[in-house]
């Protein structure tokens, strides 16, 4: 019967490989989301002190810019929520799918809803980071217009 159990726990492992792929993929995503957040709140800090040293009252330009950087971030940190709601909900397949091998119980119709809902919050993450690229583009200024 032992090795029975064995085998079962090692299909599982087998079934999780492609989760925990997903999970690394989505990392990765994490990853590139705080670095442009990080950006944007450096950016906007950096235009905040400039705003504070500013006596000539020339700051139209700059609110302008935060305003577009506040918006970026809203966008970006909405991204960030639901990729990392991707992410937790990936790893409840993947702890999922060992409590079912543990258990000897059938919680396919829960691993397939955790995945498909995984799957949505990415696909709407993704749409946001969308967004938020747009938001950054369409505000550029490459030399001198």
């Amino acid at each position: 019967m032992q090795a029975e159990s064995v085998a079962s726990i090692a299909h599982v492992i087998q079934l999780s490989v492609a989760p925990v792929f997903l999970l690394t993929g989505v990392a990765g995503l994490l990853n590139v989301l705080t670095g442009r957040l990080s950006r944007i709140v450096e950016r906007a800090r950096q235009l905040e002190r400039s705003l504070l040293e500013d006596d000539a009252g020339e700051g139209a330009p700059a609110h302008g810019q935060l305003y577009t950087l506040a918006t970026r971030a809203r966008w970006i940190n909405i991204a960030i929520s639901l990729c990392v709601i991707s992410a937790i909900l990936v790893a409840s397949v993947v702890m999922t799918l060992f409590a079912s091998a543990f258990w000897g119980s059938d919680f396919s119709g829960v691993v397939a809803g955790l995945f498909i809902a995984a799957m949505l919050a990415l696909i709407v993450g993704l749409v946001f980071f969308m967004r938020e690229i747009y938001v950054a583009t369409s505000n550029l200024r490459i030399g001198s217009h």
